[in-house]
């Protein structure tokens, strides 16, 4: 068997956003001071992300805390990419960094930023949010919950991870409200409708 020719080594990186969630970031609110709003946001996000066909079911948003300006606003964009790594949490996170110019999102240097996504992050997501310098993080659907509804694989994320967070000085909230009840709504939806199966491995 003949081996496959490889291309040159990749001399660069670069992910750019699809152009509906180009659209989209221009029409969202500048300001969401409150959680309602912005789990609104991620679960709409999420739900487009999976219908346009550039990644999995995972929509994210980093807010200001005194002010609750958006610093952005991404979505999972594994498919749309072709890089694995390329989660919500990844990505919402990397663009706040290139919008305030810095790998430090404000923990370390006196702001307080939160990142809020609709499913609790994965075992990769933790890493990248522990190292941004967030002030917080707030969740819709827990990965237990995920993962039975889609079958995605979370990964081994440790049982006191929201401790060790806490032990970092990253402040993490569960919504248990309208906000979980929507995000889990439309996890059932679209994978009773078949959409998530491309990025789940089981479609073309």
């Amino acid at each position: 068997m003949t081996a496959p020719v490889l291309a040159p080594f990749p001399t660069e990186l670069r992910v750019g956003v699809p152009d509906w969630l180009r659209a989209a970031q221009a029409a969202a609110p500048q300001q969401l001071p409150g959680r309602a709003g912005r789990f609104a946001l991620v679960t709409e996000l999420a739900t487009r992300n999976v219908e346009e066909g550039t990644g999995g079911p995972f929509a994210a948003v980093v807010v200001d805390e005194e002010s609750g300006d958006v610093l952005s606003i991404g979505t999972n964009l594994v498919l749309h990419s072709n890089v694995s790594s390329m989660h919500a949490e990844v990505v919402t996170l990397g663009l706040a960094h290139a919008r305030v110019g810095g790998w430090n999102l404000g923990r370390d240097v006196g702001r307080r930023r939160t990142l809020v996504v609709n499913a609790q992050p994965c075992v990769m997501c933790l890493g990248a949010l522990l190292w941004s310098g967030v002030s917080a993080v707030e969740f819709a659907a827990d990965g237990a919950t995920v993962e039975r509804i889609t079958g995605f694989d979370e990964g081994p994320v440790p049982a006191d991870w929201q401790e060790q967070l806490r032990a970092r000085g990253i402040a993490v909230h569960q919504e248990h409200g309208v906000g979980a009840e929507h995000a889990l709504h439309r996890f059932r939806e679209l994978v009773e409708s078949g959409a998530t199966a491309r990025y789940n491995g089981d479609g073309a």
